[in-house]
């Protein structure tokens, strides 16, 4: 396994709580896929969740060495978590196509929350 890239973002989740309340099913439907969607708001917390999913999305798209622009959805993102409560990443649209050219076959992504912030890491690695 090789480091291709890292990308790391950290934002409040008070800041994603009140652009939710705002926008409401809008802004998560243009930001969180419907089974994103579904994790986070099946918990107590789904404003500190959704603010782990958005900062590991930011993360990936920064170690990809790109933003959120041209024909990438935050939807080609999406974070869920494995049989083990592991984040996992799926790629979909153009952000599938990125990591293929850098030669990212997988992201392993770190998210944590605190005093009211979530961070998230993604490193990209190539298993060839």
């Amino acid at each position: 396994m090789r480091i291709v890239s890292h990308g790391v973002d950290i934002v409040e989740s008070a800041r994603i709580e009140r652009i939710w309340k705002h926008h409401g099913d809008a802004f998560l439907s243009r930001i969180y896929t419907p089974a994103e969607r579904q994790y986070c708001l099946d918990c107590r917390t789904p404003a500190v969740r959704l603010a782990g999913r958005f900062a590991a999305k930011e993360a990936v798209l920064k170690a990809l060495g790109t933003g959120w622009r041209g024909r990438i959805a935050w939807t080609d993102v999406e974070t869920l978590p494995d049989q083990l409560g592991r984040p996992c990443v799926r790629l979909d649209g153009e952000t599938a196509r990125l990591a293929a050219r850098q030669g990212i076959d997988e992201f392993l992504i770190s998210i944590s929350h605190a005093s009211g912030l979530a961070i998230a890491s993604a490193i990209g690695v190539s298993r060839g």
